[in-house]
This record gives C-alpha cells, structure tokens and sequence, in this order.
C-alpha cells in the first residue's frame, strides 16, 4: 500500500472514532430523555485496494446511525397501552357510580327504601293519626328524591364522558397531522432508504405520537420503505405516509341526549376501535353507565307500578271530590293498552264507590275494562262515559287526554277498589307515586297536599290498615312479573352488579398496567441508554481515537522523512 492509502486508512478510522464518540455523546446525553431510543453506529470494513498484487483493506467505514429499536415490541407496547387506557376508564367510571351508590354511608338509596316502608308500618299503629301519614308521605318524597338525585348524577357523569368523546376527535386529527409531517421529513432526511441511517430525533418524536395516539384508539403500524408509516384503527387507514384522513363527531339522540360517535371525515364511518381512551368510555358511557341507569329506571318503574297496583285497591281517612289522572293517552279513541300509556292495562275492572259521609252511605259501581279487540274495547273516552253514568260524580276526558273525575255534589266523596286491571295505576289515578322513570318519580300532588288520602283501607273509607300492611311488607313481596324477585331483591341485583363489575375493572386495569409496565422494563433493556455500557464504549473509542491520531502521526513523520531525501 502507498503511504497515500494508509494515510486514507488513518483518515477513515479517525473520523469513524469521532463518530462514534459523537453518538455516545448523545447516548449520554438523552440518558433521562422520554421517549429516547439509544442509537448504535454501524460500522464495516472499507473496500479493499489493489496494491500490486496485493488485496489490502482501507481500514473501517461508516454505514449509519441508527436505533436500537424492537419494532414487534414497540407494537406489542401500543396494544398494552391502549388495554390499559380503555380500562382505567371503565374502573373510573365504576369506582364513580360506587361512590354515587354509596351503600356504606347512611344517606345511601336502600336506607331511603327502608324508611319509607317502615313508615308505612307505623300507619297500622296509629290509623287516625294524619301526621304518622304525612311522615310516610315525606319519606315517599326523600325516596323519590334519593333516585331522581342518583340519575341525574350518573347522567351528569355520562354527559362528562360525552364531552370528552368530542374532545378526542381534536386529539386524533392532531396526532395524526404530525405522524404524516414526521413521516415527509423522515422521508426527506433518509433519503427513502430506511435501511441505512435512520433520522432518529425524528423518528424518536414519531414513537411518542404513535404511543400517544394508541392511548386514544388501538392502532396498527406498518412501516413503509421510504421510512414513512401507514397507521390503520380497525380496518380504516387514518395516516399513509404523506397523506392524513381526518375524523369527526357525528352525534346519535339516544333517551333524549345526544351521545357524541367519531367518524371518519372522508367515508363517514364509524371508526372500529376496541381498546384505548375512546373504546373505554364509549363502553363506560353507553354499557357501563348507561346499562345502569336501565336498570335504575326499570327499578324505578317496578317500584311506581307495584306499588301503586297495590295502593290503587284502597282508601283513605277521607274520600276524592275532584281527581285527575296524572298519563295522558296518545288517542283518546284508542283501546287502552294500545293507547301510549307507561304502564301495561289488562281485562279486569275496578270499583268506584260513591260515599255520603253524613250518612255513611256508599254506592259502589263495577266499571269493567275489555281489551278483547274489536267494538266494545274499552277507550278512555268510553270509560269515562261509563264513569260519567255513574250517579253522584262527573268524568271527562281533557284536551291534553287525561281522565278527569269530580263529585256531582259537596256532599259526596268518591274512592276505588278492587282494580284487577292495572288501569288505574297506568292511568296515573289514585296512585301514591307519578312518572315511569329514574328521572321523573315523584309523590302524587294529590297525596302531598292532603295526607288524610293516603289509601289504607281496604273495606272502605277509614275503615280498616290492611292495605297499609300489605304496602308495608311491599319491599319484601316476592312479585309475580318479576320472576318473584321482590324490591328489595331487586335493589340487591342492581348495587351487587355494580360492586362485582367494579372489582372486574379494577382487577382489569390493574393486570393491563403491571403488563404495560413489564413491556417497558423490556424496552428499556433493549432501547434505553445504560450509562455504564456508554462509559465502556466510551473509553473504546476514545482509546481508538488516540491510537488512529498516533498512527497518523507516525505516517507524517514518514512523509516528512521521504520529502527530504
């Protein structure tokens, strides 16, 4: 070799060396970096020169800089992260209704229950006091508030979720935007051949918006030869390379809300995500806690109707003079059951009875209901034409398709009983409770203003507490339509699903971020900088360093030497 080439061979491991020390540098550097990925030097022998008939090397080249990177792993790390997001927020949201629920306080729903129906036991105690019933009346008030209360909390909580629904269609198209910016300057640097010397800050700031937007929805990543990146949610492509498709909310009504759906822009399809921040609280706003406000609202329309088939039967201390049902009817010529109304109506027929309190005289009148289809079924405004008949009070039906009843004369109360139908509890009429839902139940005006009609009776007006006793005992009735699960069976099932599915999140999110977590001790082992394995290799280099600055140093006195000969 000519002392030209080895003076080419010093050169080239000279700046290889300086390189390399360059790279440990920044190794160092980014120690405590996130996101960081160490970055290797890659190093090969140099073309060979002839030199007579000699085949002698050059010394080293240098391939490129890049990272020490396990792609299937950082893939693997992305699912984990999106497990472990879309499952904290379903444990938030359950840990939330919980504390709603909140069954180991005192002020809690089933304590409301309780009260009330031991409120009505002490009616049987003292039938003539108006205050004992007035204070059963009040817990039915406290009741009602407690459940209306509870919804509203769980919707407000959902309403919280849904807004945060819309907050990610931003954060999508963000993430997105600078994955295809990264991905044309990524591109540009590598000079389209990934294979060579990776354009690490970049790619470094490309994980972290990968990682951050699978914490969002489940992603899948495919890395194209030009060193740009096609990322795909489901079956649906959000960024190819140097092109990016935005999404957006698009809104269903759903029970009167307008629940917020990401889709996208371009085809309007939903986007298919199974893991991640959407996935959990779509899942926590429509399953989790949408799933329990239906069944807060069939509790609360099994309680309404229950009760009131039950309270219906009988009479108070003191008869009606005037009454209103409280469920109007969509078509006042429509057979009751088919009419609109909360609560089903079946063939049976219910008593009205006409009392003269001065004379303590009573007329009773069996009003049938037929539901049998064809002429003669019975319509609301066919029963009130057959109540109308009835001597000593007047019905008619409102514009607003209500049944209105009032006594003909002062002297006349009127009353029901016997109700084998369920019309007047559907109707809304001689009930305790009104509404058909979580949201909407509350104690009859009727009864609120005038305790002395709270119906215990069931021979008569102030006549006897049997009715009172079976309301009493209502919590603990086992109910035909409900399988014969009574309330109190019920309300176990609604709080006991709540607690076993929040145990199942916690249980959940809590193997989602152990796993999570041991993917990145693996990254971390592979990817991240070890400050003793950098001193080593610093220690290498500079050593070669110096060792190829002393060789270079022995060839110029060598030149030195063959210029002045």
């Amino acid at each position: 070799m000519s002392l030209y080439g080895s003076i080419r061979l010093a050169a080239n491991s000279l700046r290889a060396n300086q390189i390399a020390l360059q790279v440990i540098g920044q190794n160092i550097a980014n120690a405590q970096t996130p996101g960081y990925i160490r970055e290797e030097l890659l190093l090969s022998p140099a073309p060979t020169q002839r030199y007579g008939g000699l085949l002698l090397g050059l010394g080293v080249q240098v391939k490129g800089v890049i990272q020490r990177i396990d792609h299937f792993l950082e893939h693997r790390l992305r699912m984990a992260v999106s497990d472990r997001a879309s499952g904290e927020l379903q444990e938030y949201a359950l840990v939330q209704l919980e504390g709603l629920l909140n069954e180991l306080g005192d002020t809690d729903l089933s304590t409301a229950l309780t009260r009330f129906f031991s409120s009505i036991s002490e009616i049987l105690n003292q039938p003539e006091s108006i205050s004992v019933r007035n204070l059963a009346v009040l817990q039915g008030e406290t009741l009602c508030l407690h459940i209306r209360r509870l919804a509203d909390r769980v919707e407000e909580l959902r309403s919280h979720l849904n807004e945060r629904v819309i907050a990610l269609a931003d954060d999508i198209n963000r993430l997105t935007e600078r994955i295809r910016t990264l991905n044309i300057q990524i591109a540009e640097m590598e000079g389209g051949d990934a294979s060579s010397s990776d354009a690490v800050g970049l790619r470094d700031q490309r994980l972290i918006a990968l990682e951050e937007l699978a914490q969002i929805i489940d992603i899948r990543v495919e890395e194209q030869l030009s060193g740009g990146v096609t990322v795909y949610c489901g079956g649906l492509f959000l960024v190819s390379e140097g092109v990016q498709r935005p999404v957006e909310v698009r809104f269903q009504s759903s029970g009167g809300s307008a629940l917020a759906f990401i889709h996208l822009q371009e085809t309007d399809s939903p986007l298919e995500t199974t893991a991640g921040q959407l996935a959990g609280l779509l899942k926590a706003r429509d399953e989790i806690l949408g799933g329990f406000l239906e069944n807060l609202n069939q509790f609360a329309r099994t309680l309404i109707f229950e009760f009131n088939r039950q309270y219906s039967q009988g009479q108070g201390l003191q008869g009606y003079s005037s009454l209103i049902s409280f469920n109007p009817v969509s078509s006042v010529q429509t057979r009751l059951d088919q009419a609109g109304l909360p609560f089903p109506v079946q063939n049976g027929s219910f008593r009205v009875m006409v009392h003269h309190p001065a004379t303590g005289q009573t007329r009773t009148t069996v009003i049938p209901v037929r539901l049998l289809p064809g002429a003669g079924a019975t319509t609301l405004e066919g029963l009130a034409q057959e109540l109308d008949a009835i001597d000593g009070i007047a019905a008619r039906v409102t514009l607003d398709g209500r049944l209105e009843i009032r006594s003909e004369s002062p002297d006349l109360v009127f009353a029901f009983a016997e109700d084998t139908s369920g019309v007047l509890a559907s109707l809304g009429l001689n009930t305790f409770f009104q509404g058909d839902s979580a949201s909407n139940i509350a104690v009859s005006p009727v009864v609120k203003s005038s305790p002395a009609t709270f119906a215990s009776s069931l021979g008569g007006i102030g006549a006897d507490t049997e009715l009172a006793a079976r309301l009493a005992a209502l919590f603990e009735t086992p109910l035909p339509d409900q399988g014969s699960a009574s309330l109190a069976v019920l309300y176990d099932r609604l709080v006991g699903q709540v607690a076993e599915n929040s145990s199942v999140a916690r249980a959940m999110a809590e193997a989602a971020r152990v796993f999570e977590q041991t993917l990145r001790s693996q990254k971390l082992a592979i990817s991240g900088v070890n400050l003793d394995e950098e001193a080593v290799r610093l220690i290498a280099f500079q050593r070669a360093f110096q060792a190829s600055a002393r060789y270079i140093g022995t060839l110029a006195e060598l030149f030195n030497l063959l210029v002045n000969l």
